[in-house]
This record gives structure tokens, sequence and C-alpha cells, in this order.
């Protein structure tokens, strides 16, 4: 069972969500909030759904302070607006995904399962514009600005650049020739010695690092 919070200064929002997951097997809404300053006290969740622009304390402020709280929780920014800014500022705070408002249920639903299990919700190409926003450049002038992690091994270096290139584990285990409890112990290796809560941050890390670059990440395949 995923437990939920909601956190939208629309009412209407709100209820659209609630009913919406509150009708699929093995999701509970655990709790609805209007803004972000009314998150703390509430009971811990695995997800929550966090708006971007609330009046007191705005999504972003209340995914950092969410965050730094409880290390499990996983947050997907949704918002009405498509700036890279409000990606790149969600990201940063902690968040394990970005979505807008109009997504597909479907859609929306998935990425509550793919984000509960510790993993991403950004595709390749989403990741590249995030990154070249972040670095205020074209995808040619990548540019390595951050070593590494020194202690990866060669196959934890290879699973990495796969998982930034949008592979899921079927496929790096496919690719690889190892079993999927194999990959999923090297993921949590990666995690560990590169500092990152989740995919989104092991990402970040290997562009900064130069192991994938922006012109990868728009035109592979797996994105």
């Amino acid at each position: 069972m995923i437990s939920i919070g909601l956190v939208d200064d629309q009412s209407l929002v709100l209820s659209g969500f609630s009913m919406l997951l509150g009708s699929v097997d093995d999701f509970r809404v655990a709790w609805q909030a209007a803004d972000g300053s009314q998150i703390p006290g509430q009971e811990p969740v695995d997800v929550v759904l966090m708006d971007v622009n609330m009046p007191q304390v705005d999504g972003i402020t209340a995914t950092r302070e969410l965050v730094s709280r409880d290390d499990h929780v996983r947050v997907i920014m949704l918002t009405s607006f498509g700036e890279q800014q409000y990606v790149s500022r969600a990201i940063d705070a902690g968040a394990s995904g970005f979505l807008l408002k109009d997504t597909e249920p479907e859609v929306l639903i998935e990425a509550i399962w793919v984000v509960a299990s510790g993993e991403a919700i950004l595709s390749p190409q989403v990741t590249a514009q995030l990154l070249t926003s972040l670095r205020g450049g074209t995808p040619a002038r990548d540019v390595a600005y951050e070593p590494l992690a020194p202690d990866l091994t060669e196959r934890e270096r290879a699973i990495l650049e796969k998982v930034a290139l949008g592979y899921t584990n079927d496929e790096i285990a496919e690719s690889e020739f190892v079993s999927m409890s194999t990959v999923k112990t090297h993921i949590r290796h990666i995690l560990a010695k590169t500092g990152s809560r989740d995919r989104v941050h092991a990402v970040l890390h290997a562009y900064r690092a130069g192991l994938v670059t922006t012109e990868q990440l728009l035109h592979h395949p797996q994105g």
C-alpha cells in the first residue's frame, strides 16, 4: 500500500486527485493540505504530490523542508507552468520528479508507482532540458565540472551511464548480462557512493562529471 499526501491551494484540484488516486488499488490518500505551511504535523507518507505556487509556503520551500525531515518521502512536483526554472528548482529542492497538472491520469498513476520504488519520472529528454537550463548553456558546451565519485567500479560506471540514458532495470540487466537483483544492488551502491537520494540526482551527478552529455540524452533511443 502506497500512502499519498496531496498539497494544492485549489480545492477542486485536491478533490479531483483524491478521487482519482483513491480509486486505485494499493493507493491510500492519507491527507490533503491547501498550503505548504500545513504539511508539518501530518502523518509520514510514501509520496507527496506538491503544487508549486501556493500563497504562504510555496511548493519548492515545502519540498526542501519535507525532504530534510524525512529521507523516505518522495515528492512529485505538479504545476500549471512549463518553465524550466520550476523543474530545476524542484529537483534541487529534493523532488523526485516533475509533472504538469494536465498530465493524463494513467501517467500520474504510473509516476507514483515509479517514484515510490525509488526511481525517477523525468525522461532523458526532460532531463537534458533541465541540465542545459542548470548550466545556462547548450548541449555543445558540455564540460565536466564535478569529479565522478572516485570509488565507483567499472561496472557501476557503466550502469550509471545507462541509468542516465533512461535504461530501465530490465534493460540494464539484459545489456550487462546480469540478474535484476544484481542491477538493484549496483544501483544502491551507486546512490550511496555518489551521495544521491534517487536516480534523478544520480543522473545529475553523471552529467556534472561528464559521464553523459545532453546531446546523448536528447538523442538516445531510450528517451
